[in-house]
């Protein structure tokens, strides 16, 4: 008597594991798509955000934020924050990693000291930096008069505040890009350093032609997650400045909440909020397009 050898069932469409993906489906329609799709039809209305009645607009909003002198100084900011934050937290990070992947004692302290501001939430992260920079009572006045030097209105400086952030910001994810880089460099071979140190190539020589070229997967993820946190940052805006003074640090999100909030311009905020989509997307698919060409050319 033969025994015949069943083939396993292929899975097809129309399994019954597909309805597996079902809750996430869900999640993502009911949570991000749906109020996507929502703000861009508010942005053409002129609904204050509480009342249950609104009127259809047309462009008249996206006229009026193209002509809106605020529109371009938080665009400003936006950008600097974004793109400010990225360079500063991937020059550090990877400089970090570069020390952390020698052998040096307190490695371990260390990178638990860069990486621990990560855990705080960023609001608390800008109140105890504001305690710092205040004009009244700040440490940084007290040391300076304490050295007989005048105090300083940092953060209601409008060509200094956007920096104080910037480096806040840095300050407590910088260890997010130190830690990936870290990964990206411990993944190396080491047989790479040992041919070209017999081949008498310097440091630099070694870092430009191998550990650059090998680790652009890491430089490529943490320069979109660096851009599109930038370019999103507020928690940090609202405990260090409140966007002030004026609006001379606001950052789009910020801006959009005192529109919807403060001023009860619903519709002129998802206004907003559709050019802050537009910038993220061209700016994060372009950093990422780029930086895994790099990878491809490595």
């Amino acid at each position: 008597m033969s025994m015949q050898i069943k083939k396993p069932a292929k899975i097809g469409r129309h399994s019954s594991l597909w309805w597996m993906y079902l809750p996430a489906f869900l999640f993502v329609a009911f949570f991000i798509v749906y109020p996507f799709l929502d703000g861009i039809r508010i942005s053409f209305t002129n609904w204050n955000g509480f009342s249950q009645n609104s009127d259809f607009v047309g462009f008249q909003q996206y006229t009026r934020m193209l002509t809106d002198p605020d529109t371009w100084t938080v665009v400003r900011n936006t950008l600097l924050y974004g793109i400010g934050s990225t360079i500063f937290q991937n020059v550090l990070g990877l400089g970090y990693a570069l020390l952390l992947n020698q052998s040096i004692k307190f490695k371990a302290i260390t990178r638990t000291i860069v990486y621990l501001p990560v855990i705080i939430s960023p609001l608390i992260m800008g109140y105890i930096w504001y305690f710092f920079f205040a004009y009244q009572n700040g440490a940084l006045n007290d040391v300076l008069m304490g050295l007989g030097l005048d105090k300083i209105n940092a953060l209601g400086n409008p060509d200094l505040n956007i920096w104080i952030i910037v480096f806040v910001n840095t300050f407590q994810f910088v260890g997010i890009a130190m830690i990936i880089y870290l990964a990206g460099l411990q993944s190396i071979s080491k047989d790479f350093y040992e041919a070209a140190d017999i081949d008498g190539a310097t440091s630099f020589q070694q870092f430009k032609n191998i550990t650059l070229p090998l680790i652009m997967p890491s430089v490529t993820i943490n320069m979109v997650v660096n851009i599109i946190g930038g370019l999103k940052l507020f928690d940090v805006i609202i405990s260090l400045t409140g966007g002030g003074p004026g609006n001379s640090s606001q950052s789009m999100s910020t801006f959009m909440y005192d529109l919807y909030f403060a001023r009860q311009d619903a519709g002129y905020a998802a206004t907003q909020g559709v050019l802050m989509m537009i910038i993220i997307l061209i700016l994060s698919f372009s950093a990422l397009i780029y930086f895994r060409r790099k990878e491809v050319e490595a």
